[in-house]
């Protein structure tokens, strides 16, 4: 199953959909912002079937 997490890019603010793996359980990984082209990390943690939070860094 999966569901979307809006962050934001930690470099130049612009807002992300992130469609996130649940059966994954928590994770962190790396994506790139759409707009800056800059890399960054987010952590997601995955409870009881759904996203708890989420932290972005830079």
């Amino acid at each position: 199953m999966q569901e979307c997490e809006h962050v934001f890019c930690p470099y130049c603010g612009q807002q992300q959909e992130l469609s996130i793996d649940l059966s994954a359980g928590t994770q962190r990984f790396t994506t790139d912002c759409e707009v800056c082209c800059r890399p960054f990390d987010v952590d997601v943690d995955v409870r009881d079937g759904g996203i708890s939070g989420s932290e972005v860094y830079g």
